[in-house]
């Protein structure tokens, strides 16, 4: 029975010393959900807090007009964020590239056009 004991105290250390030493590599794969960590604002006053607004989409004019509605849309904020933290890049350049990644979804080109070849356009 002690035999059994000592080599499962064993077994338990060696394998925590190796997952500890290969942590950078297993870490990232485990999902954790951003909601835990970072909660979303959920008016235009927190948004804006948050660093969701810059001078080309400004919504200041939002909080003066006293704006009765949550905010900005939760599933685009936490994307937005997520570019912002992963990329390194301000509000307006995550926000643009959120939306070529909705167009891209969409089979919408970069500069707003379908790329359906049986579209037609008469301008």
């Amino acid at each position: 029975m002690g035999y059994l004991l000592y080599s499962l105290t064993f077994f338990v250390v060696i394998c925590g010393t190796a997952l500890y030493l290969t942590r950078s590599r297993w870490i990232p794969l485990i999902p954790i959900p951003d909601y835990i960590y970072d909660r979303l604002p959920s008016s235009f006053t927190g948004d804006i807090e948050a660093g969701l607004s810059s001078s080309d989409f400004d919504l200041t004019a939002n909080v003066v007009d006293s704006d009765s509605r949550a905010g900005l849309d939760q599933r685009g904020k936490r994307e937005i964020r997520k570019i912002m933290k992963s990329r390194s890049v301000d509000f307006d350049e995550a926000r643009r590239l959120y939306t070529e990644q909705r167009f891209a979804k969409n089979n919408i080109g970069p500069d707003g056009r379908p790329r359906d070849p049986k579209f037609v356009s008469f301008s």
